[in-house]
């Protein structure tokens, strides 16, 4: 992995907000755009977390150096920080605690762009929380060895990853953690063994799982590191095993076609309860129960269920055998559903202190009068901030901004609405309004597409490109097409087949809404987004060239049946699991559905394009490799109506250097200030 960077004394940086003073407030029109930089900086904190005694806090940061960085902080009256982990040529991208005093890591190099293909290879190591001892347990592929000097290398090979970390257990010796050793075959991965190692030592055990189904792909763990529930996946099917306390054999739960699964297991206690994600009622809003095991069914009624919206979110749990503390879910927000009644105490508090925001708590000793609170208190206009809250002194004490240099009282707002789309279905769509415009000023728009397009695209948060585009002077229309999940099985089935079609009539929709509520200038916007979403650009400039001055589409979706196909001299990572089982029944099969993907494929349907059109594509993309780029780019050439383009070597499908986000920015600036200010033609 390169050499080790220097672990010594780093420096607390704590932010000098006082409590109440980060929400929102009405501010003058600054002089001076807000730099691009500012909007696609690395965070100052991607994440952090408590030890389990409360007494130390873990951050990666990327203060303080070019990459991002593992610091330990002793709390107390006098805050001393220390670097537990750093290196030269990665960064630290996830951490756990493993008892007091040790972290696991794994990392990535967020500097280079295909960096997402390191997801199975991202290396493992451990360190004491001083820094000390460190060790590597997996491997990156194809770099060396690293460890202390003269350290035996016990290293697993790149192909572990770390699947769990067992919640700390009294009278437990806190040394183990869970990896699994994935199978690839030549379609899709076949399984994943898990087994136990110690961090320590590097040394690994057997995980028990005598008797386990093959061809198991994912896992759940009860809090011990117990293995409950094995899901397989093979030839299409899908099933859901269980091995509860006390059970001597692994049993068979349901098994189904991979599109229809009755119920998606969620997670498990130490007590040998079954949470299972399933739907409910004509929309198939997914819901949280209980899973009855002598009916083989979900419990009814719902233990958790969000009215308009999918159940989505975690339990909260802080101590191996303590019951759940609460449930985490996300409506239009993110919010807690606390069955402890000191954390609704503790809930209440923060929320008090820290009006209009989303105050995420992470605790220690939770609910008692000594415990140790760490809050992310977070807004639309806010990136963020970390504090810190001791339950016996009472205090507060501000631990760091999220991201720095921004200043909430310059940034838009985040709503969302629910529309009618022409057929009459449900339509949520979400709306970023730029600062300054007077009641009823209409403003030039944006029509920004998600990617997927088989996602939730919207949360009630900080967003780095909406926000963005909204301090260009643009109005920022966000629509959760039919497609998207989080909003029913029936919404999401809805968009099968749909390509092109009823999903992009609910983008235009969206946009003749926002229009007819006088947000959205009536002759100035254009359609803009990444993955689905520059398809759906595409096919918006083809479908309805009317509404559209203009469009930007980067790692687009291009040529429907290379998605679908694939073809032996474009490398891809769609597998053969996909192409044969899911694919033909949600995007359209290659025989029966000819003439509807023809009409659906942009490289097809080139000579409709007419609108200016800004494309850019990263050359080591293997999720919509280049060649969808290049096959649009030539057939628009040939049609006389080149657009304009970029490439970005080293980036894949996600830019992941700061340098290209700055750089497609102002791209996207310039271009979209050609064609939506007031004097464009």
């Amino acid at each position: 992995m390169g050499q080790v960077a220097a672990l010594g004394a780093a420096t607390l940086l704590v932010a000098s907000v006082a409590a109440g003073q980060t929400g929102a407030g009405n501010a003058e029109q600054a002089p001076e755009p807000i730099p691009v930089e500012q909007f696609f900086q690395y965070p100052a904190v991607l994440e952090a977390k408590l030890s389990p005694s409360g007494r130390k806090l873990a951050l990666t940061t990327s203060r303080g150096g070019k990459r991002v960085a593992l610091v330990v902080i002793e709390l107390g009256d006098a805050p001393k920080a220390t670097r537990a982990g750093a290196f030269s040529d990665a960064d630290i991208v996830r951490f756990d605690w493993v008892g007091e005093d040790r972290l696991v890591f794994s990392v990535r190099d967020l500097e280079t762009g295909s960096g997402e293909d390191q997801r199975f290879a991202p290396g493992l190591y451990s360190a004491n929380a001083d820094g000390s001892d460190l060790r590597q347990l997996v491997r990156r592929r194809g770099l060396p060895f690293v460890g202390a000097p003269n350290s035996r290398d016990r290293s697993l090979e790149w192909n572990h990853t770390l699947l769990h970390v067992p919640l700390q257990q009294a009278g437990v010796a806190p040394d183990e953690v869970l990896v699994g050793k994935p199978e690839f075959g030549r379609d899709a991965l076949e399984s994943v063994t898990p087994l136990w190692l110690n961090v320590r030592s590097g040394r690994t055990r057997s995980a028990d799982l005598d008797g386990s189904p093959s061809h198991a792909v994912e896992w759940l763990f009860d809090s011990k590191g117990q293995a409950r529930v094995a899901m397989t996946r093979h030839a299409g099917r899908a099933a859901v095993h269980w091995h509860g306390p006390g059970e001597t054999r692994w049993r068979q739960l349901i098994e189904s076609d991979l599109l229809n699964m009755p119920f998606e297991p969620q997670a498990v206690d130490d007590a040998g309860t079954l949470y299972v994600r399933h739907n409910e009622g004509p929309a198939g809003y997914a819901v949280l129960s209980r899973f009855d095991f002598a009916k083989l069914a979900p419990h009814t009624p719902a233990q958790v269920s969000t009215p308009g919206f999918d159940f989505r979110g975690d339990l909260v749990k802080e101590r191996a055998g303590a019951p759940a503390l609460g449930v985490r879910i996300e409506t239009d927000a993110e919010q807690t559903v606390w069955f402890d009644e000191g954390m609704k105490r503790m809930q209440t508090l923060a929320d008090e202190r820290l009006p209009g925001r989303v105050n995420r708590l992470s605790c220690r000793r939770c609910g008692a009068d000594d415990m140790v609170v760490l809050v992310r208190s977070f807004a639309d206009r806010d990136p963020g901030m970390l504090w810190l809250y001791e339950a016996a002194a009472k205090r507060w004490q501000p631990v760091s901004k999220v991201l720095d240099g921004i200043d909430p009282r310059r940034m838009a707002t985040v709503d969302l609405h629910r529309i009618k789309a022409r057929d009459g279905r449900d339509l949520p769509v979400w709306v970023t309004q730029p600062q300054g415009l007077k009641p009823g000023q209409s403003a030039p728009a944006v029509v920004l597409v998600h990617g997927g397009p088989w996602v939730r695209g919207g949360h009630w948060q900080w967003q780095a490109f909406e926000q963005f585009l909204a301090s260009r002077g643009y109005l920022v229309i966000s629509p959760e097409f039919r497609g998207s999940t989080g909003y029913g099985d029936a919404h999401y089935k809805a968009g099968w087949k749909q390509w092109g079609q009823a999903m992009q009539d609910d983008v235009a929709d969206a946009l003749l809404w926002a229009q007819g509520q006088g947000l959205a200038d009536k002759k100035r916007a254009c359609i803009a987004g990444a993955s689905y979403g520059g398809y759906s650009t595409l096919m918006g400039l083809v479908r309805h060239p009317e509404l559209y001055r203009c469009g930007v589409a980067w790692v687009a979706v291009t040529d429907l049946l290379l998605l679908l196909k694939g073809t032996w001299w474009v490398d891809d990572d769609v597998t053969g699991e996909l192409r044969s089982h899911l694919l033909p029944q949600t995007v359209g099969d290659v025989d029966k559905d000819a003439q509807m993907l023809t009409a659906a494929s942009p490289v097809a349907q080139a000579k409709r394009i007419q609108a200016p059109l800004l494309l850019a594509f990263g050359e080591d993309d293997r999720r919509v490799p280049f060649a969808h780029g290049e096959r649009l780019r030539d057939a628009l050439r040939d049609a006389g109506r080149p657009p304009e383009w970029v490439s970005y070597p080293k980036e894949a499908h996600s830019w992941r250097q700061v340098s290209t986000n700055v750089d497609f920015a102002r791209r996207v600036e310039v271009f979209l200030g050609q064609h939506l200010k007031a004097n464009a033609p």
